[in-house]
């Protein structure tokens, strides 16, 4: 860079007035992330990226992370003033936050809490048909009142709620890990997911989407359950769907929740003319299998939306490499393949990648480590979501994008403020130079190697 070229750009960072098309960009390799800079506008008639507002495709409710029981209590044990100051980072679409607008909760323990839980649990040997012991008692001190102050900042947060285990006295090996629904329990476990929202709805807080079971093909967790797409299919047309209507419940059901491998599993559910009535669309993870099966359901059923709903980051990943990928596959890739959410796993961790269950994940990095002391480390998973959530808020539309370089992976939205959004990944060694044009403005643009731009133009 020429010299005080760097004084320059800061100057336009800083005090570019808000009009103006501006760039964050970031830089993996070093580090250095959402480092923010001019969009240098210039003379239309370079080829390049071109953007055309008039094709759009599915509506966009956001990016966010599941908020674990373990997040829940590692947030609440900060300091009252650095908690809201953490929460306004992460939840508020002001200058310094990172507008995160999707949530993922477990209904009772997931893997990342301290021990596994139902809200339901009775001594072994006891059944409870009439649902008598329920209560929310085990999220009352932590993941209750986290939501509550998170739906201060940000009262339009979606929350999506999803079950790892039935109470164990409603499974047939009576354990939280593996094991499936008795089949005789299908209406109580119904009746079990109605009480749980309603009991949330009470105390204000509204979900918008459930999915039937986390990783139903997954039973090797703790908590977890095994259940088939043709038990799936069953529990929801005979008992969960109808539960909803009779209750009145707005929250949306969506099927499968589980990799991109098995697209037959959610075909199954919504092939049934019947059970397809009851759900809103399917959900994925990706760690089997390839992004595309988002659209694949898209196609087959294009009355019903798709969701990306989890991916990990590991403690023994490459803060770059994990970056990158996930940039490409969970955000990009999924939105490009119709997704209306794409979320990260664990919002928060602690330096031991706790707390976990017995049995549960153990080296699963969150988005924050927060040390004993206080001390905040933002690590990959942090970035990959803001770099997105911080610049495409709900209710955006994605958009049609043509003429990325090779090598360049992108997706555009335009934004409820009419303002239109770009995401622009280098995937190259080499720095990639282009232009985007939208109607009749073009600017000029350069992505470094391995480099990842948000782009907001006004």
């Amino acid at each position: 860079m020429k010299p005080f070229a760097w004084l320059i750009a800061l100057f336009f960072a800083m005090y570019a007035p808000a009009g103006f098309s501006q760039i964050w960009m970031s830089n993996p390799a070093n580090q250095q992330m959402l480092v923010k800079q001019p969009l240098v506008s210039s003379k239309k008639g370079k080829e390049g990226i071109q953007i055309n507002p008039k094709q759009a495709y599915q509506s966009i409710d956001g990016f966010g992370y599941t908020l674990t029981g373990g997040s829940a209590k590692l947030i609440l044990a900060l300091a009252p003033k650095q908690r809201q100051a953490l929460l306004e980072e992460l939840f508020s679409r002001s200058v310094n936050g990172i507008g995160i607008s999707v949530l993922r909760i477990a209904v009772g323990a997931s893997d990342l809490d301290a021990q596994t839980f139902s809200y339901d649990d009775i001594a072994a040997g006891q059944t409870d048909e009439k649902l008598k012991q329920f209560s929310l008692k085990a999220s009352e001190s932590d993941l209750i009142p986290l939501m509550k102050a998170i739906k201060k900042i940000n009262p339009s947060v979606k929350f999506m709620a999803t079950p790892w285990s039935p109470p164990t006295w409603m499974k047939d090996n009576q354990a939280s890990k593996g094991g499936s629904l008795l089949p005789q329990y299908y209406g109580v476990y119904a009746q079990y997911i109605v009480k749980y929202l309603k009991s949330m709805e009470s105390l204000g807080l509204q979900f918008d989407y459930l999915t039937p079971q986390n990783e139903p093909l997954h039973p090797g967790n703790n908590p977890s359950l095994l259940m088939l797409a043709s038990q799936e299919n069953e529990f929801i047309k005979i008992h969960l769907g109808p539960a909803f209507q009779k209750a009145g419940l707005k929250t949306k059901i969506l099927a499968y929740d589980h990799n991109c491998d098995k697209p037959e599993y959610p075909l199954e559910i919504l092939n049934d003319p019947i059970t397809r009535k009851f759900v809103a669309g399917s959900a994925f993870h990706l760690y089997n299998g390839d992004i595309a099966a988002l659209s694949i359901l898209r196609k087959a059923h294009p009355d019903k939306d798709v969701f990306f709903t989890e991916q990990w980051t590991g403690a023994k990943g490459d803060f770059a490499g994990d970056f990158n990928w996930h940039i490409k596959n969970v955000i990009i890739g999924s939105l490009v393949n119709d997704a209306k959410t794409a979320l990260e796993w664990n919002l928060a961790n602690d330096p031991q990648w706790g707390p976990h269950t017995p049995g549960g994940c153990t080296e699963c990095k969150g988005a924050i480590t927060i040390q004993s002391d206080g001390h905040l480390i933002r690590n990959q998973a942090y970035f990959i979501i803001a770099q997105a959530s911080k610049f495409i808020p709900t209710g955006s539309k994605r958009i049609e994008l043509k003429g990325l370089p090779k090598g360049l992976n992108g997706v555009a939205a335009m934004r409820p403020d009419k303002q239109v959004a770009l995401l622009l990944q280098n995937e190259t060694q080499e720095p990639i130079k282009t232009s985007i044009s939208l109607s009749n403005n073009q600017w000029e643009i350069e992505i470094p190697k391995g480099g990842v731009a948000s782009v907001v133009l006004k």
